[in-house]
């Protein structure tokens, strides 16, 4: 990191404190799934019988559960399993939202009407979590199923935030010089109209990942998610639930993973909707 980037980041954690816990929590959420590898101190599908339900101790930090595996390995390999899904479902959507929204935004008319009216309407009428489980069940549990369900579920919002920001970027005054210099739809639309909307969907995208990762323990808190043994932090709050109260940190461990990755990307998206909001920041340096 060069001098100057480094005194930005200073100053960007400086006007916001909340960001510097955001990057702490998702560097450790981060770290601890690309790293599960090496990190793990176990196999996190290997069942040991005779040490079932052991508290932490020097071989198992966090402890056992129901079936003598370790626990701490699981929550490693669950953060690489959630890190990938999030990163996956948002891709997607924001494939989908991009082109879709894009269109309809650049072009109107009955596209527009087409869009927006019949597929972008039509799906927010529904919470997303209700069709997310839907097309689960429908499709069946599996990761390539999974992150199909979640972007299908999350794909209507990034397609309503596009449409808006082309509508309002298309009839600048750049746009109109290169459409008058002969530029193409496509030319104008990623070269002049993307790199202005940027923004907004970063911070989109940043919220998204919180949203995409409780959705997904809440899919393998149900059974719709990735199918066992493959650790997730859903999964194991479910089986968690038989042993409440004569084991809670079964519980209590990836329920707080699980809030702690959603608080850092919440934390880190609205530090970046204040830091590249032109109005908030004026009122922060204020």
């Amino acid at each position: 990191m060069s001098l100057s980037s480094a005194s930005l980041f200073s100053k960007f954690i400086r006007r916001q404190p909340l960001a510097l816990v955001g990057v702490m929590l998702l560097a450790a959420f981060v770290v601890g799934g690309l790293a599960a590898p090496w990190l793990a101190p176990c196999n996190p599908a290997a069942i040991d019988l005779v040490h079932r339900l052991e508290g932490p101790s020097a071989a198992h930090p966090a402890g056992t559960d129901e079936l003598g595996r370790d626990t701490l390995s699981r929550l490693l390999w669950g953060a690489r399993l959630s890190l990938a899904v999030s990163v996956s479902v948002v891709a997607v959507s924001l494939v989908l939202g991009l082109t879709l929204g894009g269109l309809a935004g650049y072009l109107g008319g009955w596209i527009d009407m087409a869009l927006t009216t019949f597929a972008m309407n039509t799906f927010l009428a529904l919470p997303g979590i209700l069709l997310a489980i839907a097309f689960a069940a429908f499709l069946g549990p599996g990761f390539t199923n999974l992150i199909l369900a979640l972007a299908i579920g999350g794909w209507a919002g990034y397609a309503r935030l596009v449409r808006a920001q082309v509508m309002a970027v298309r009839e600048r005054e750049y746009v109109d010089a290169a459409r008058a210099l002969g530029a193409s739809g496509l030319r104008i639309f990623f070269r002049h109209i993307l790199p202005n909307i940027v923004q907004p969907i970063l911070v989109q995208a940043a919220i998204g990942m919180a949203g995409v990762i409780l959705a997904e323990a809440t899919l393998s808190f149900l059974g719709l998610g990735i199918p066992a043994p493959a650790p997730s932090w859903g999964a194991m709050l479910n089986d968690a639930r038989l042993h409440l109260f004569d084991s809670p940190r079964l519980v209590l461990f990836p329920a707080a993973a699980v809030a702690g990755a959603v608080l850092g990307f919440n934390f880190l998206g609205d530090a970046l909707r204040d830091q590249l909001d032109p109005r908030t920041r004026l009122e922060i340096e204020i």
